[in-house]
């Protein structure tokens, strides 16, 4: 629950990169995501790096959920505080990943009898 409500320690150790400086607009026709570098553009030239394709194609509730929130921000100047937030998003989602793993290897099969 702590990961999803953005309050676990381990959303401190950031996984990816914001390298580029600019204005850290959101443009239109953007997010773009390239598997091969592991980036989700948010414009020509910014983009945030470090991210793995299963990350990136994660959904929750039918929405692929880093595609969502940037879309949703098309237009707007992220701000620091955004870009952080998206990172640790990134985090999250890596980290809830791993535990639905050990969850499934722990249950055999489905419904637990």
């Amino acid at each position: 629950m702590s990961l999803h409500l953005l309050e676990a320690p381990c959303l401190g150790q950031l996984m990816t990169r914001y390298p580029v400086p600019g204005d850290n607009r959101v443009e239109r026709g953007y997010p773009r995501y390239t598997a091969e570098a592991q980036r989700v553009y948010i414009s020509p030239k910014q983009y945030f790096e470090g991210i793995p394709p299963k990350v990136w194609e994660f959904h929750i509730g039918g929405y692929q959920v880093l595609d969502k929130w940037l879309n949703d921000r098309r237009g707007r100047l992220l701000t620091f505080d955004d870009l952080t937030h998206y990172q640790k998003v990134v985090v999250a989602l890596n980290e809830t990943m791993r535990v639905m793993k050990e969850i499934d290897a722990a249950i055999p099969g489905w419904p637990v009898e």
